[in-house]
């Protein structure tokens, strides 16, 4: 198996594109990662492009072929190749791509995810998301995401005794870190009043609980460590790839505010990668409801469970914190076009590990990791990135 390095990245601004569409993202997405490897799309060999629903967003199938075609490859017959798996497509793109360098099987490779969620009324695509859940036993009976979310968090509450507003410290921290955010749908700081008096969406759940509709795209492009510098002074080394599986629909879970694909998926990766949570300075993780930030850095191993709220709370996943998590703003802040997500939370990691962040740059930045989730936890994936 050989090392594999990202060498470029790119990322539209995330929110509602109305005059834009899911094919003006993805090119603009990827001729950005092509201008950031400073390459052409000539040395391309592959791509893994992570997309939900396009079908019911957009009316369009056959992504991994319109993509090619799009992005001025279809000449050269490259495989061009969709994944999906709910709001982990972007995630397991990019462990195809890492998995198809790393193998010898192609040189050069796009990982990209692309969703325009904003063509079709809001009951449309609450409606589409809810395919990410068991459709029969969770879906027929009116469960939604918010919903299924806001049983995770009543059954964590009532476990562990996390107050509403430690919850809402999640969604404040997570703004404060998408206003530094150039490419973030809501870049504004807001406070607990603002989330403890927002719209009731699903007890406990409130409206800024939750992550938006959003239109966007990201790539990132990958190649052999050792070819790296061939194309950029700062690659930044894959240390490893994970990826995990539980059932589809609630019911079935050993425990439902533990993703245990989340333990497993992130215990492969810090086994992979000969590292442990202690050498971690940052993560972006699946924020796609509050409640799953404090799943997900408890799962991932960076405190005890049933602590995450008062650790959050205290500021230890602060940018200053003792683990940073979400520096780009998360889902909540930053959008979730849920095709891209996967792919936006690597360009975040490398961007930090560049140094390149900003006003949100984390000190010292080594070695990051991502964390993106399909549905309520059937499907994570898991990365962890570092400097070279």
């Amino acid at each position: 198996m050989r090392d594999v390095a990202v060498i470029g990245i790119g990322c539209t601004k995330f929110g509602e594109h109305w005059n834009r569409s899911f094919r003006d993202l993805f090119v603009e997405a990827g001729a950005l990662a092509l201008e950031d490897a400073k390459m052409s799309g000539e040395k391309i060999d592959a791509m893994y492009v992570g997309n939900m629903s396009a079908g019911r967003f957009v009316e369009q199938e056959h992504i991994g072929a319109l993509i090619a075609d799009y992005a001025g490859m279809a000449s050269r017959h490259i495989p061009s190749t969709r994944v999906e798996a709910a709001c982990a497509s972007g995630g397991l793109a990019f462990r195809q791509a890492v998995i198809a360098v790393a193998s010898g099987m192609e040189d050069i490779v796009v990982a990209a995810g692309v969703e325009k969620m904003t063509d079709v009324e809001p009951s449309a695509s609450t409606d589409a998301l809810t395919g990410a859940a068991d459709r029969e036993w969770e879906g027929f009976v009116g469960a939604t995401f918010p919903g299924l979310y806001a049983m995770i968090a009543k059954d964590y509450m009532h476990k562990y005794g996390m107050t509403r507003e430690q919850l809402a410290h999640v969604a404040v921290k997570n703004h404060y870190n998408g206003a530094r955010n150039p490419i973030a749908q809501f870049p504004s700081e807001i406070t607990l009043d603002t989330v403890l008096k927002s719209t009731m969406v699903a007890e406990p759940l409130r409206l800024f609980d939750c992550s938006p509709i959003t239109d966007g795209a990201a790539a990132v492009i990958v190649a052999p460590l050792e070819r790296a510098k061939e194309f950029t002074d700062t690659p930044i080394k894959v240390l490893a790839t994970a990826q995990a599986s539980d059932s589809i629909a609630l019911h079935d879970r050993r425990d439902i505010s533990t993703l245990d694909a989340s333990v497993a998926a992130g215990q492969r990766a810090f086994r992979m990668a000969r590292l442990t949570q202690k050498d971690i300075n940052m993560v972006e993780v699946h924020d796609c409801f509050s409640i799953a930030e404090i799943c997900a850095i408890e799962d991932l191993g960076f405190c005890k469970k049933g602590t995450a709220g008062k650790f959050t709370a205290d500021g230890e996943t602060a940018l200053g914190g003792k683990i940073p998590v979400n520096t780009s703003g998360g889902l909540k802040s930053c959008g979730h076009p849920v095709g891209a997500t996967g792919i936006k939370q690597v360009c975040e990691i490398v961007t930090q590990l560049r140094g390149d962040a900003g006003r949100r740059q984390i000190e010292n930045a080594k070695i990051g990791m991502t964390h993106n989730v399909g549905g309520t936890g059937a499907t994570v994936a898991v990365h962890i990135l570092g400097r070279v």
